[in-house]
């Protein structure tokens, strides 16, 4: 089961709202030591929550959250042209097809499915299609892009800062070309249980 959430839509699923703010707060603050804001109850937000982006959501075995990612359309207020616009020469990124995708988080807990990652990645990729987008750019530290390669869907690298494991890349998914079987695959997802999650408006 995979959830497509908007912001404004997010209350209607207290568990995983609050679950995926609190995980964030842990990967990104705790674990990765990012500059990031975290609330009295253990929650990470940013300017960009507040702009009601489409969350994907994979819940864990007990029905919180297991991974999540935002997405937001390059058209307005994104991070990678806000914050990371020097990785691409200082080129902003505004296209209706393109929307960033932000927050890739995966739960600590020892609930979480194996196969997380793959089935957010399949998510985006169904969803991307279905909207008919051209691409999702984002911005991901060195580990990550060994993670997208072994799932079968890595980005064409637009510009990168730094080397080795303090590497800073920002890249670009194509839709059209997305490795539907091989996502499917790494998810333990038929291709025709993707095509009928449920993604709104």
């Amino acid at each position: 089961m995979i959830y497509y959430i908007y912001g404004d839509e997010l209350d209607d699923f207290p568990d995983l709202r609050d679950g995926m703010f609190r995980d964030r707060a842990r990967q990104f603050k705790e674990r990765l030591g990012w500059s990031v804001e975290v609330d009295a109850l253990g929650c990470e937000h940013d300017e960009y929550d507040a702009l009601n982006p489409l969350y994907i959501i994979a819940p864990s075995t007990d029905g919180g959250h297991g991974g999540s990612m935002r997405f937001l359309p390059t058209t307005g207020p994104v991070m990678v042209n806000e914050h990371f616009s020097h990785l691409n020469n200082d080129v902003k990124l505004v296209s209706p097809l393109v929307w960033e995708c932000t927050r890739f988080c995966l739960s600590p807990q020892d609930h979480v499915p194996k196969r997380t990652a793959a089935r957010l990645m399949l998510a985006a990729a169904v969803m991307g299609q279905r909207f008919r987008l051209s691409h999702a750019v984002g911005v991901f530290d060195a580990p990550m892009q060994r993670v997208y390669r072994a799932l079968g869907w890595a980005p064409d690298i637009l510009g990168r800062s730094g080397v080795g494991r303090d590497a800073i890349s920002v890249g670009l998914w194509a839709f059209d070309n997305a490795p539907l079987s091989r996502l499917g695959s790494r998810a333990e997802v038929p291709l025709s249980v993707a095509e009928c999650w449920r993604i709104p408006r």
